[in-house]
């Protein structure tokens, strides 16, 4: 019997029904796209669960290296689910979500049910501090997301955003995907793995400022034996600047990391990874009420304090 990748049976999904009517294409998009999620989770070795622009594609990025050198893996090939497992049974499906919103909450809903298997499963959850986020998640959104994508995001909100008219300060202030959505969904979160037993937290900036060290955690989660030196070459390997080179020369061809525009530096997948960066973008008077914001209402628990520099 024919066995399609993940990859694959997305892409037949979006093809399929591309020429459907709206709101006919959204709904069947929705339910079948959340199906195929649930299932990728559930053969998944590894559940990440972070909103875009938290790091999980670095950690995939680092995971992928592991196994590259380990197995000989073409660099250009990054293992998103089960890219790897294809080639040799041996390495790790991954899975990595958002867990709430359009076709992903189902994995969410899914992984609150008590008695779901993927409750038992090694989860990794990448919060970030939430203005970092959005304003990465502002370009993310303005200049990198695929039109599906964003088709299904703007009908999970009550109010879409238009990429094209949408000002910085409106969309992380008062849009439906801005600061307050990111303390609600960091919050969420928190609370829900909470009791987990094979889950861990290993926020962004402890992966950018000790990466060796969360990388070798997650190896411990998953049972791997990776030594030292090869996690050291991995995280080399996943550096701002290498992933940045490799970007910009095109060579991932997968959506993740296609490039989409090399002259424009913020429409780049990798593009400042700078912790606090958020505050380059607004004025005395913005960083105050945003920050202000923060402090009110994120769970003290993350650990993001008004110093704003991931201690």
């Amino acid at each position: 019997m024919l066995s399609l990748s993940d990859g694959t049976k997305k892409g037949l999904i979006l093809g399929s029904t591309a020429v459907l009517p709206r709101n006919l294409r959204v709904k069947s998009r929705v339910s079948l796209l959340a199906s195929l999620e649930v299932g990728i989770a559930a053969r998944s070795d590894l559940l990440i669960i972070a909103h875009p622009k938290s790091g999980n594609t670095w950690l995939k990025a680092m995971l992928s290296r592991l196994y590259q050198v380990r197995f000989g893996f073409p660099e250009r090939l990054l293992n998103k689910s089960d890219e790897y497992a294809r080639l040799n049974p041996a390495v790790p499906r991954l899975a990595a979500t958002n867990g709430y919103y359009s076709y992903e909450g189902a994995v969410g809903e899914e992984l609150k049910r008590p008695n779901s298997a993927l409750r038992d499963k090694a989860i990794v959850f990448l919060p970030r501090h939430p203005l970092d986020i959005a304003v990465s998640w502002f370009f993310q959104f303005t200049k990198r997301q695929s039109a599906h994508k964003q088709e299904l995001i703007n009908a999970f909100i009550e109010h879409p955003v238009d990429k094209y008219t949408v000002s910085m300060w409106e969309f992380v202030r008062n849009s439906d995907l801005g600061v307050e959505f990111l303390i609600d969904y960091l919050n969420g979160w928190r609370v829900a793995l909470a009791g987990l037993e094979r889950a861990i937290t290993v926020r962004y900036e402890d992966l950018r400022t000790h990466t060796e060290l969360q990388l070798a955690r997650i190896n411990t989660l998953l049972g791997e034996d990776f030594s030292a030196q090869e996690i050291a070459e991995a995280v080399a390997w996943g550096s701002v600047d290498n992933l940045r080179k490799m970007e910009s020369e095109g060579k991932f061809r997968q959506g993740g990391m296609t490039l989409r525009n090399p002259d424009d530096p913020n429409s780049f997948k990798v593009r400042r990874a700078k912790i606090g960066g958020y505050r380059d973008y607004f004025n005395h008077d913005e960083l105050e009420e945003l920050d202000a914001l923060v402090q009110a209402r994120l769970d003290p628990a993350l650990g993001y304090t008004t110093d704003h520099a991931g201690h």
